[in-house]
C-alpha cells in the first residue's frame, strides 16, 4: 500500500485526485491540506511515501515548501502538481527537492503511474515536460534575464504580475512590506526593467505565468 499526502487550496482537486489513487487500488490517502501551513503539519504528523504539492497554495511558496519538507523528512518523495506547463518552474522544482512534476491537466492520464513510480525511488516528468525539455536541448544555452532570478526573487515576479500589491505580497509570504520591495527592485534590475507594466509585457513576450490562477 502506497501512503499519500495531498496539498491543494481547493477542495475539487484534493477530492478528485483522492478518487483517481483509491479507485485505482494499492494506494491510501493519509492526510490533506489546504495551504502550505497545513501541508508542513501533514509531513510532521502523518506518514507517507509521496506528497501531491500544489506550488500556488496560500502561505509560503511553493519552492520554498520543497525544501522545507526535504530538509524534515528527505525520505518523502514529493509530487509537484501545478497549473504551471512552463519549463523555468519544473526545472527550478526539481533543483528544490522534488522527484516529479506534473501539471494538473495531465493528473487524471497519469497520477497513478507518477505516484507508482517515485513511491520505489523513481522520477517523474509528464511527457509534455519532457518534451519541452528535450526541445531545450538544441537551443541555445545563453541564459535569459528572468533564469537569473532567485526562486523568491521568481516568485515575487509572479505575484507582482499578478496584479498583487506590495502590502499583499508580504502578507501572503510573511515578510516585511521593505523586504518585498527590496526583491522588487531586485527583480526589475536583473531584467533591466523600470515599471511594472514592463515587467507584465517581459512575462507576456517570454510566455511566463499564462496558466497562472488568481493568488
Amino acid at each position: 500500500m502506497i501512503r499519500v499526502l495531498i496539498a491543494d487550496d481547493h477542495t475539487l482537486v484534493r477530492d478528485g485526485l483522492r478518487h483517481i489513487l483509491e479507485s485505482a487500488h494499492g494506494f491510501e490517502v493519509t492526510g490533506e491540506a489546504a495551504d502550505s501551513a497545513g501541508a508542513l503539519a501533514l509531513v510532521r504528523t502523518h506518514e507517507a511515501e509521496v506528497i501531491l504539492l500544489d506550488l500556488s497554495m496560500p502561505g509560503r511558496s511553493g519552492l520554498d515548501m520543497i525544501k522545507q519538507i526535504k530538509d524534515e523528512k528527505p525520505t518523502l518523495r514529493i509530487l509537484v502538481l501545478t497549473m504551471h506547463a512552463e519549463e523555468q518552474y519544473a526545472v527550478r522544482a526539481f533543483k528544490s527537492g522534488a522527484s516529479g512534476y506534473l501539471t494538473k491537466e495531465s493528473a487524471a492520464a497519469e497520477l497513478v503511474a507518477a505516484v507508482t513510480k517515485l513511491a520505489v525511488g523513481g522520477v517523474y516528468v509528464s511527457l509534455t515536460m519532457a518534451e519541452k525539455f528535450a526541445l531545450n536541448l538544441n537551443a541555445p544555452q545563453t541564459a535569459l534575464p528572468h533564469q537569473q532570478l532567485s526562486d523568491r526573487e521568481f516568485d515575487v515576479f509572479k505575484r507582482l504580475v499578478a496584479g498583487v500589491s506590495i502590502s499583499e505580497i508580504a502578507n501572503q509570504l510573511c515578510v516585511s512590506s521593505k523586504t518585498v520591495s527590496t526583491y522588487k527592485t531586485r527583480v526589475m534590475e536583473k531584467l533591466q526593467i523600470s515599471t511594472e507594466a514592463a515587467l507584465i509585457r517581459y512575462a507576456i513576450k517570454h510566455h511566463l505565468f499564462e496558466d497562472e490562477p488568481d493568488l
